[in-house]
């Protein structure tokens, strides 16, 4: 008999935590134990043929002996159930396939896996794969597990039938379709009538290990057979190059998928993107403002615009999708011709906005890349007139950008107010859920944090003291001059004193003297006359993370510097409307248009951008003449006693060094 494990060791091991952390002590220990591979692919393996033997003791099918047992006889019984799983699904294993533990780390491995794989919080063999092939070595292919609590809702959005035929093009380990059969266990389905609806569930897949798994995920759920192919999805060819021949006739009733995304990932062949009008290049119509095909291919076309093609695709006609895509997607100009096309073929019945971090796996795992949940019917204008889209922006998910578990969670509130919308119950406006009709919808744009309901809100208060302005108007009749800077490249930085602003460099209305790079009076006049800097020009952040949006005021101290692209620099010109440049500061930070800037910054790859959507901003100027004087001498006063402060600090470290002379500001008026 096998030695047992102290119950120290066990103590280490166990996790009291979800699949994924269960799972990765469960690799650490087998890592350390397992004769004949250290591989973590062989680990994971092991790690299947477990929770298959777990999953037929859920499901009754199968008994685990008494933990009482010894490791021997706890082996030769898990064994016995296994040969069962092995004559079951003979697809999935090979008739000499065996449990390749040792009885004690057979018995470890079932003592840590104490979940219920049918109710845990995440999607246990997702969760598997990640921890033991790691997402880091995937995400080079655009490959990341779909969170389980967003396949959920995906799912419960689309609301599939049980004799409604469902696939997923790019279905990786099966986290789609084992939420569709979840959702058929919630609304009443028997366990014994799952064998039966795994017949409609199809899935594609271009790498076969994720297929393997995928058969694997779905038997285990379902003890059932669906289809699960190894095959590109783009050109709908097998392995041997022939078309798939076993897919239902007349298309699909439904169709789920998180489609890989990536710039550099490559789509296929031009043979196979000739077939595709998303592969065209389109341009825009000035007069009619709708993007018109060309008969000229589009080379490096990104694999999620194909997807949004292939799935309308495999539709039916009245047929449904949903699709997790990147909000880039739904937003960027560059990809406007595809959100048109969509909605010609398709009417978009909900757009859902995710939290950046729900991609996120682990403090270093994952992807920051934000995204959103699309929803539509094929030709369901055309059948029933449908002309509303429910929209919501979830800021949290339940973990943070370092995977960790927080109680913060919009999702299920996005689901339920999506459901009593579904209903056809009025809805609240809010951020987590809001009705637009698609004669509002702008410019093919479709992310939900673009229409936030609460920015007419506050702009209805304002207009009850201020006349409110749109940005663009104002530089279009000459009162705004909007410009950005440049960018000079990493060998300019350092060789000089000058400064060179970058969107760090502005804090709280100031820019900031000690900028971390500094660059040479060479540099300087180069650039001199085209950035024509001059005291109260405003900075604003156009690029990057979290600091778009935040203002600086140009004084007479920062009468020598250069700034960089990511920055707008704004000049009030001379007006009769009563705007100041400190008017125009304090506007600019108002809550109002930052609320703004939030909902009309938009993901360019790794960093967000406001744009020319800069034009698109409304600011309130007030009425009161007083007023506007207050806020000009206010904002005006501040500025003096900070630049008295800041020639102070200068003045008391020049003596400390010994320097009376100060060659940069003339301190005689400085008390």
């Amino acid at each position: 008999m096998s030695k047992k494990p102290s119950e120290t060791q066990l103590s280490l091991l166990n996790s009291q935590g979800s699949p994924r952390k269960i799972f990765r002590d469960v690799r650490n220990y087998l890592a350390g134990r397992f004769v004949g591979s250290t591989r973590d692919a062989a680990l994971l393996d092991e790690v299947i043929k477990v929770l298959f033997v777990k999953l037929k003791s859920e499901l009754k099918t199968g008994s685990l002996p008494p933990k009482s047992c010894s490791d021997v006889d706890y082996a030769v019984a898990v064994r016995k159930i296994f040969a069962e799983v092995r004559s079951e699904f003979p697809e999935i294993f090979k008739p000499d396939t065996e449990i390749l533990l040792d009885p004690e780390s057979l018995r470890v491995v079932f003592d840590l896996c104490e979940f219920d794989m049918m109710r845990a919080e995440s999607d246990a063999v997702g969760d598997a794969f990640e921890v033991f092939v790691g997402s880091e070595s995937k995400s080079r292919e655009g490959q990341f597990f779909t969170p389980r609590n967003v396949t959920d809702l995906l799912v419960d959005v689309v609301a599939p039938l049980p004799n409604e035929t469902v696939i997923d093009p790019a279905c990786g380990a099966g986290g789609f379709l084992a939420s569709t059969i979840r959702y058929h266990l919630a609304n009443g389905i028997e366990r014994a009538n799952l064998s039966e609806i795994s017949k409609n569930l199809y899935g594609i897949d271009k790498d076969s290990y994720l297929v393997d798994l995928a058969k694997v995920h779905i038997s285990l759920m379902s003890g059932g057979h669906p289809s699960l192919v190894n095959a590109d999805s783009i050109a709908m060819l097998g392995l041997d190059g022939e078309p798939m021949v076993h897919l239902p006739e007349g298309g699909f009733d439904v169709v789920l998928t998180n489609p890989p995304f990536g710039a550099k990932i490559v789509s296929g062949s031009q043979e196979t993107l000739s077939k595709f009008d998303l592969a065209k290049k389109w341009t825009l119509n000035p007069v009619t403002q709708a993007w018109v095909k060309s008969d000229k291919p589009k080379p490096n076309v990104p694999p999620q615009i194909l997807f949004v093609e292939q799935c309308l695709n495999l539709l039916r006609d009245g047929g449904r999708m949903g699709l997790v895509l990147p909000e880039s997607l739904i937003s960027n100009k560059s990809h406007r011709h595809a959100v048109q096309y969509l909605m010609e073929r398709a009417d978009v019945t909900a757009v859902l906005g995710m939290p950046d971090a729900l991609f996120k796996t682990s403090g270093k795992g994952g992807t920051h890349t934000k995204t959103c949940l699309v929803v539509a019917q094929k030709n369901l204008s055309r059948q029933h007139g449908k002309t509303s889209v429910f929209m919501a922006e979830a800021k949290w998910c339940g973990h943070d950008s370092r995977a960790r578990a927080i109680p913060n969670d919009d999702l299920p509130i996005v689901s339920e107010n999506y459901a009593n919308w579904r209903k056809g119950e009025a809805v609240t406006a809010s951020p987590l859920g809001f009705e637009l009709t698609h004669d509002q919808i702008q410019n093919f744009v479709l992310c939900p944090h673009y229409y936030d309901p609460k920015i007419e809100e506050e702009l209805s208060v304002s207009r009850a003291h201020s006349t409110v302005h749109l940005f663009g108007d104002l530089v279009a009749s000459g009162i705004l001059s909007i410009s950005t800077g440049d960018e000079l490249g990493k060998l300019a930085y350092g060789t000089g004193d000058i400064p060179f602003v970058r969107t760090s460099d502005i804090s709280n209305w100031e820019i900031k003297h000690d900028a971390k790079h500094g660059v040479s009076r060479e540099f300087y006049e180069k650039f001199k006359l085209k950035q024509d800097v001059q005291a109260e020009d405003i900075f604003m952040v156009k690029d990057g993370t979290y600091l778009i949006g935040t203002c600086a005021m140009v004084t007479s101290d920062d009468a020598e510097l250069v700034y960089q692209s990511h920055i707008y620099k704004i000049r009030v010109n001379e007006n009769d409307i009563g705007l100041t440049p400190h008017i125009l500061l304090t506007a600019l930070s108002s809550s109002l248009v930052q609320r703004q800037i939030r909902a009309k910054r938009f993901t360019m790859d790794i960093i967000d951008s406001l744009g020319d959507r800069i034009h698109e901003l409304s600011f309130p100027i007030p009425k009161d003449e007083a007023v506007r004087t207050e806020i000009t001498d206010s904002v005006k006063s501040a500025f003096q006693a900070r630049i008295t402060a800041r020639r102070l600090v200068v003045k008391a470290k020049s003596l400390a060094n010994g320097v009376e002379d100060m060659p940069v500001y003339d301190l005689r008026n400085v008390s």
